[in-house]
């Protein structure tokens, strides 16, 4: 019903993943598996929506707060996660970073700490330091059963003075962690404790794979807290811009909207955003479902490929995300040999480890959200690459 096999040229479209390579890699003449958009149009249901607004053919200011919006979120909420969203409580920004960046401006002065769970999304660092405050950095702790993290010692790192904020990405990126209920309940409990206020970057959340359940923030938060998302991931159309959330405290959510609109001069909203998540939100589901299969079917063909060239890997796909991260350190290979490898000889992109933190040597993170006949010829270029590494 939907083709998610056929490659779409994207070369000369301004796209930064494809005709802005160089910039991170050096080399414009790379296959790309680098930044998380996607390689595959948009739901036809979205491209239908947005072409019966371009023929209406006026373009003047818009607006977000009305019942075609917030009814279309809370009805997602609703059919995906079972949750009820506060429509009173919905804000809107042009990116989750934008908003969580305000946040942490709202809710801390310089000097002041934000805490993540590492390794990061590298935007994480960026936001936190270039407001100038400080990383807190809690490592994740890789088990037999998947990405943990030790309570203990969170709760002795929220205990410190100058930790303001906990923000959190949930599912987690880079290592595609999905976080139980009982992992929520408790950071919930720990932050209360410790007057900790919690930012949580839930973009990824239509991306969890098998029987793990995302479960919004907004399900388990106590008092000063913020959900973040977006449409972009799942339905690949960031380009558009445009994020929304939730602000549970009334006077916190004026303080946003009063610095969105006042100081920041960001009243009026991308039409063509708010169209495209109205009709992804309304009719986008059976789309999404078939993006997820072809997803799956992906990572496990990595899973395959990369256990049958190295069995010492034992490489298991991720809970949630497009966002292959590998753990390449049974190989012992060195991380700078190995992109020098990918680059100069197998003329590949992909993003080592270290993009997100020190926790990240030893890894890669491989973008799977392409036609598969893209996907081989990565994962072919990664393997020998990696051989090359090993002789």
């Amino acid at each position: 019903m939907f083709d998610f096999s056929t490659p779409v040229d994207r070369h000369g479209t301004w796209c930064t993943q494809w005709d802005y390579v160089a910039d991170r890699f050096g080399d414009a003449d790379l296959l790309p598996f680098t930044i998380s958009d996607m390689d595959f149009p948009t739901a036809p249901c979205i491209l239908d929506a947005m072409s019966q607004r371009i023929a209406h053919g006026v373009f003047g200011y818009s607006r977000w707060k009305h019942d075609d919006f917030l009814s279309a979120i809370s009805h997602w909420f609703a059919t995906r996660f079972s949750a009820v969203i506060d429509t009173r409580a919905v804000v809107y920004g042009p990116s989750v970073i934008y908003m969580a960046s305000e946040m942490i401006r709202q809710w801390s002065a310089p000097g002041d700490a934000v805490l993540i769970h590492t390794p990061a999304y590298d935007a994480f660092y960026k936001a936190i330091e270039g407001n100038l405050r400080s990383v807190l950095s809690m490592p994740l702790i890789k088990t037999a059963s998947g990405w943990e993290c030790d309570m203990q010692r969170l709760e002795a790192e929220l205990a410190r003075p100058e930790c303001k904020i906990m923000l959190l990405c949930s599912p987690h990126n880079p290592t595609g962690k999905v976080w139980r209920r009982d992992e929520l309940l408790m950071m919930a409990t720990l932050c209360e404790r410790h007057d900790v206020r919690v930012i949580s970057d839930e973009i990824h959340m239509d991306m969890v794979w098998g029987n793990q359940r995302h479960i919004p923030w907004s399900e388990v938060g106590k008092d000063r807290y913020v959900l973040f998302t977006s449409g972009s991931k799942s339905f690949n159309i960031p380009a558009l811009t445009g994020a929304w959330g939730v602000i549970a405290d009334e006077q916190d959510r004026e303080d946003y909207l009063a610095a969105l609109k006042g100081r920041d001069g960001l009243s009026s909203p991308a039409v063509l955003a708010i169209c495209a998540h109205i009709s992804a939100y309304r009719d986008g589901s059976p789309w999404l479902d078939a993006l997820r299969h072809y997803l799956e079917d992906n990572l496990q063909f990595v899973a395959q490929r990369l256990n049958q060239a190295f069995p010492s890997l034992c490489w298991q796909p991720p809970e949630a995300t497009y966002l292959a991260w590998i753990d390449l350190r049974p190989t012992g290979v060195d991380d700078e040999a190995l992109q020098h490898s990918l680059i100069s000889q197998q003329k590949v992109a992909i993003m080592p480890g270290y993009t997100y933190g020190e926790a990240g040597r030893g890894f890669v993170r491989l973008n799977v959200g392409c036609p598969r006949v893209k996907l081989e010829k990565g994962v072919e270029g990664l393997i020998n690459a990696i051989r090359a590494c090993m002789a």
